[in-house]
């Protein structure tokens, strides 16, 4: 009945302990359910979806799993209802030993976005064991002469349960001379035998008892042990301790040689009857004899092996006094040895890895790993701290006791760093501390933030016209700071109408290597400019992309020869041009003007004039300007000349090689009285263009003057732009440029009035006014770029059209 009173107020202390707890538990936010050891599998445990607010339909898509720290996968959750059941057997004694605290740790993880819950499954007792003691049988050697009330210790059972389950209650088998005396101090002290009447050796030499353990477990379990009882005669008086039970304390660690304790007896016997030996107790257990050794003659205990306070907290070491009486004579105490821990042990770090890259674009508060510290250590050298490798851009956040969470303190770019190496380092409280390092390594996924560049926005290209079909003029090159399919760059035409053309007509671009190819000849006559956009995309997700501006300029070949135009006034046709002169007139009279045109550009549309020898050698009274084309007579016309001239007039521009035509003038000489007054009109009206010819001239080299200064300031400041970047050419680009000079007896040369085309993608074609250069001494070509040959085409074509009207 005390028994049974003892453990009902053990019930109490439990069912307060678990109202605490449960109380604490609901502070904290934590998921608490409880489970009873050895249940089958698939035992119902709790709706651990609908407790931790998730709905049914959401745990598959945002990969719920459960993680637990504990051997084997214990419990599982049913992701189709949410219930969280057993999935095989859990037996708390091999779980958590003789802890009164068992439960099982879980962290739910969710993801999209990622979430971390913690589960505390308490384990709870059943009463599967039986109480154990430590031998079948004990022998006890009890003198006859022992007096009464004399006690006799007996080493109790143990149960691996806890609680009530391993509350024993001791029952002795019915005799007439002992009785059982069970403590009530926890079982610091061993149960006892009272001697309660005198024993007689010549009555009984040998008693056989049975002392039964029950506990308090619902089916009661029960253990049994046989006490052998040997009555001894004479040596009546048994070896006394100075205390029954001795308390010590021992720093774990102490080396072997250490002093435990020196215990003391005495016997009030004399002789060899009081010599005592001491030896720890027959049913001590044997691993005890590895950790402590007595001295049988002192009784002296030191330590024999490494004691340690994570094995064990509490030694308790049975020993015996036995004196060397005829029978010997026994005397017991208990010894308790205190281990006190020191910091000997290093935290431990485990980490779970949730993700294997993390995507630079990352939100902040993403969770990367999870980490958890223990330390077998207690108190203070237990107590764990955690600390990252500064300068990175993650954090620890503590999420319950011993758990953090490594997150994503700040923005990540991987172009600058593509991989992280953490360091988690965890620090005890012991003195001196103990650390422990884990490394964990952080991927930074590329995602496309990054659009592919040009070196340069521009780029300026020279191609001679009449290129083969095909041919590469230029390739353009984009760099991708981002990673593999991000970085992988495409190239394509910006699509734009050159006048009525589309541009892809014209040219197109090869989508890996970038090279740009004219895909017909180009007429400089028709395109001088050709200007476009190349779009540069890489291949993620949206793609990012970039445009370059290409500045074809296509230069001038002499392929076009002088073309004659009719006289001013006569009907259209290339027929001979025919003219009436008076026999009168003088040396130095202008009596025609052969008129030509070259389609070409600058020196190739320089032309020139010269009067072919007329046949069988004879000497004609004309002669012909080198460079305006009008026909003049060199001395006064007489009667002996014919009256019918025929002269032919090679027109030959400057290119390389020169291009000709020919004119055919036919000149018939009358008489004063018989040329007609048109022609005089004629002569009146050519006078006076001549006149006006020449205000033009002076407005030209006005306009000239202007227009060369300002194209010497171009030129000055475009070399000093590109002096540092030598211009790229494309395979079709031409060689060296040489520079346009005239001649210097060179003068003003008429030229047909053409459009210029200057395609820039955009628009209808634009018009320039071409004109030659003046007359200016003659130069070198070393060192001019094709940019000034150019510009130079540009400034002798630019007021052309006032030629028409001379």
């Amino acid at each position: 009945m005390l028994a049974s009173g003892r453990g009902g107020q053990e019930t109490k202390r439990l069912l307060l302990s678990v109202l605490l707890l449960a109380v604490w538990e609901a502070g904290s936010g934590q998921v608490h359910y409880s489970v009873v050891e050895e249940t089958k599998h698939g035992t119902f445990v709790g709706r651990i979806a609908q407790d931790l607010g998730l709905e049914l339909a959401e745990l598959v898509p945002r990969l719920f799993r459960v993680a637990s720290k504990g051997p084997g996968e214990l419990l599982e959750v049913n992701l189709q209802n949410g219930i969280l059941f057993v999935n095989s057997q859990i037996d708390r004694e091999e779980l958590c030993g003789r802890s009164a605290e068992c439960s099982i740790h879980l962290e739910v993880i969710v993801d999209r976005p990622l979430q971390v819950f913690h589960v505390e499954v308490e384990v709870k007792d059943i009463n599967d064991n039986p109480p154990v003691f430590p031998a079948t049988q004990k022998n006890l050697f009890i003198s006859e002469t022992r007096a009464l009330d004399s006690h006799f210790s007996l080493e109790g059972a143990s149960d691996a349960d806890i609680g009530a389950n391993a509350l024993l209650t001791y029952k002795l088998s019915p005799n007439e001379y002992f009785s059982l005396e069970v403590p009530t101090n926890d079982q610091v002290k061993p149960l006892q035998l009272l001697l309660k009447k005198p024993l007689d050796r010549e009555v009984a030499s040998e008693l056989l008892l049975v002392l039964q353990a029950t506990d308090g477990g619902k089916p009661e379990l029960t253990g049994s042990t046989e006490l052998h009882i040997t009555v001894l005669d004479v040596n009546d008086n048994a070896p006394m301790f100075d205390k029954a039970v001795d308390r010590v304390k021992l720093p774990e660690n102490s080396r072997n040689g250490t002093l435990v304790i020196r215990l003391n007896a005495s016997d009030l016997d004399e002789g060899s009857n009081s010599h005592i030996l001491y030896s720890f107790a027959a049913d001590v257990s044997s691993n005890t004899e590895d950790f402590f050794h007595i001295d049988s003659a002192s009784g002296e205990i030191k330590v024999n092996g490494k004691i340690d306070f994570e094995e064990t907290k509490l030694w308790k070491l049975q020993v015996e006094a036995v004196d060397k009486g005829h029978p010997p004579m026994f005397g017991h105490c208990t010894i308790l040895v205190e281990i006190l821990d020191i910091n000997d042990n290093a935290p431990e770090l485990l980490v779970t890895s949730l993700l294997l890259s993390v995507p630079e674009d990352a939100t902040l508060g993403t969770v990367i790993a999870l980490i958890s510290v223990t330390d077998r250590d207690a108190g203070e050298n237990g107590q764990v701290t955690c600390s990252l490798t500064p300068r990175v851009p993650f954090k620890l956040v503590s999420t319950f006791k011993n758990y953090y969470s490594l997150v994503l303190d700040s923005a990540l770019d991987r172009e600058s760093v593509s991989n992280y190496e953490l360091v988690v380092t965890a620090w005890d409280a012991g003195s001196p501390p103990l650390s422990a390092t884990a490394s964990v390594s952080v991927e930074v996924a590329d995602v496309n933030d990054n659009a592919p560049a040009f070196a340069q926005p521009e780029y300026t290209v020279f191609v001679k016209e009449n290129n083969p079909p095909g041919c590469h003029i230029f390739t353009v090159s984009a760099r991708d700071a981002d990673a593999q399919e991000n970085a992988l760059v495409s190239y394509s035409l910006v699509e734009r109408r050159v006048g009525e053309r589309a541009l892809s007509s014209y040219v197109s671009v090869h989508a890996e290597s970038g090279k740009v190819y004219a895909l017909q000849p180009l007429d400089h006559e028709e395109l001088e400019l050709l200007q476009f956009q190349v779009s540069a995309r890489d291949a993620g997700v949206p793609p990012l992309g970039s445009n370059v501006t290409l500045q074809v300029f296509v230069l001038d070949e002499n392929d076009n020869a002088p073309a004659l135009l009719p006289r001013p006034g006569a009907g259209g046709g290339g027929g001979a041009l025919s003219e009436l002169v008076s026999r009168s007139v003088g040396a130095g009279h202008v009596v025609a003007k052969v008129r030509a045109v070259d389609a070409d550009s600058g020196y190739n549309a320089w032309l020139s004039f010269e009067l072919q020898p007329a046949a069988g050698g004879a000497r004609s009274p004309f002669r012909v300007a080198l460079y305006t084309g009008e026909i003049s007579t060199t001395r006064p016309l007489d009667e002996a000349d014919p009256p019918r001239q025929r002269l032919l007039v090679l027109v030959k521009d400057h290119g390389e090689p020169a291009l000709t035509a020919t004119a055919t003038v036919l000149l018939s000489l009358v008489e004063s009285g018989q040329a007609p007054k048109a022609s005089s009109r004629v002569l009146a009206g050519a006078a006076g263009a001549e006149t006006a010819l020449v205000d033009v001239n002076v407005y030209l080299i006005v306009a000239i003057c202007a227009v060369s200064s300002l194209l010497v300031l171009t030129l000055l400041l475009y070399t000093a732009l590109r002096c540092s970047a030598p211009p790229r050419e494309g395979a079709c680009g031409p060689g060296k440029p040489t520079l346009v000079c005239s001649s210097a007896v060179g003068s003003w040369s008429y030229s047909q009035q053409r459009r210029q085309r200057v395609c820039s993608g955009e628009g209808a074609p634009k018009t320039d006014l071409m004109a030659f250069s003046p007359s200016i001494p003659p130069c070198s070509n070393s060192g001019d770029s094709g940019e000034q040959q150019i510009f130079g085409n540009n400034v002798s074509t630019v007021i052309l059209n006032v030629f028409n009207a001379c």
